[in-house]
């Protein structure tokens, strides 16, 4: 039985997040049931109820330590952890954490990461200096990997995949047809999904999303639903757009699992999301999206299935947010089969993460072995 040891920014609430450590979850113990995972979390008893697997704080660095020493793998990721824009101490806790492993002998992959920016001369000496230690890397988009480049880290084998998410099996719609009918949406109608956030105290975009909403719901004759995917940070925010619609808006305000998300998003007609995951969620489950952006992860993703986004949370207008949703309103079957192919596509694209994983582990084994035989001999 092979131990693997995953850091990330798990245990916050951050349904995004939490949704990238159940794929890979999912996805490493169906090629091998009898994996042990143990997760690097801010809330280890959250993260072994969510998801059935061994944890340990993220700050409890003795237990970290005697954890790595007897694994097989350090998987760092995914997401971006690796950035200085939101903040220089998590680059530098997710480099330390990579070093503890090397230090020890346990291999490190950086798994299906978006990496960058990264802008400091400290950080980018930081990267640099351990990214290039590393033994195998993927990046979920063609920016992450030219961001490597930039940066320097060319040594280790790097593979361009997707995020980890878009490897998750689609799930059963009944789950969010009742939790939508609890909130309230009730009949046929057509229903347009939103996953909004706030940044920066920045007001325009709100508007600009207001106003889009209202047109939208006359227009197509839908209804309104907000969906948080950082709980509770965007129920509030949620709340606040939802009371200066004139289509009595309905904000999801309870935290629910990758599963029910997945489930939500799946019966949604049109999702526009500012959050990556809520457009994530919206290809695994083969819903039209439209995307605002406010971070290069945005944009990456959205080209990856042949898309832009609809503006920037500075540029943003409504009549050209209208324009966009009306463009991908599920209308033609020709366009839906198209996008149905580019999400199998990165799906199967995702799915490599994980193979390649657990190729690492057998290559290192099977090193070990051999180098113990001829010594031996």
């Amino acid at each position: 039985m092979s131990e693997i040891v995953i850091s990330g920014y798990y245990g916050f609430g951050n349904a995004g997040d939490e949704a990238m450590l159940a794929a890979m979850i999912e996805v490493l113990t169906e090629l091998a049931s009898d994996i042990k995972i143990t997760v690097i979390s801010g809330n280890p008893e959250d993260t072994c109820r969510r998801h059935g697997v061994a944890a340990v704080y993220r700050l409890n660095f003795p237990e970290i330590i005697k954890v790595l020493s007897r694994s097989q793998l350090l998987i760092s990721g995914g997401g971006s952890l690796l950035q200085d824009v939101t903040s220089e101490r998590s680059l530098y806790y997710y480099l330390s954490i990579m070093m503890f492993a090397k230090k020890l002998g346990t291999p490190v992959m950086l798994y299906a990461q978006g990496i960058g920016p990264v802008r400091g001369t400290l950080a980018r000496s930081a990267m640099r200096y351990i990214g290039n230690m590393v033994d195998l890397i993927t990046v979920r988009d063609e920016g992450s990997l030219a961001e490597l480049k930039r940066l320097e880290v060319v040594k280790p084998p790097i593979h361009v995949t997707a995020d980890p998410v878009l490897a998750m099996h689609q799930v059963d719609k009944q789950i969010g047809r009742r939790i939508l009918r609890n909130a309230g949406v009730e009949g046929n109608v057509p229903l347009i999904g939103i996953s909004v956030r706030e940044w920066k105290d920045w007001k325009h975009y709100k508007e600009v999303l207001v106003e889009a909403a209202n047109q939208l719901a006359e227009e197509f004759e839908a209804r309104i639903v907000f969906l948080p995917m950082q709980w509770p940070e965007d129920c509030a925010v949620s709340k606040r757009m939802a009371i200066r619609t004139k289509s009595k808006a309905i904000v999801l305000t309870e935290e629910y699992t990758t599963s029910e998300l997945l489930s939500l998003v799946g019966n949604f007609d049109m999702l526009i999301g500012i959050r990556l995951h809520a457009l994530i969620f919206a290809a695994v489950m083969h819903v039209p999206m439209v995307g605002i952006s406010y971070d290069p992860k945005i944009d990456r993703f959205l080209e990856s299935l042949g898309e832009c986004h609809a503006g920037d949370l500075q540029n943003l207008d409504a009549q050209s947010l209208v324009e966009k949703v009306r463009q991908l309103w599920p209308t033609s079957k020709g366009a839906k089969q198209s996008k149905v192919e580019q999400s199998t596509y990165l799906r199967d694209k995702a799915f490599q993460n994980a193979e390649l994983a657990l190729e690492l582990i057998s290559q290192r084994k099977w090193g070990k072995a051999n180098h113990e035989k001829n010594n031996m001999a």
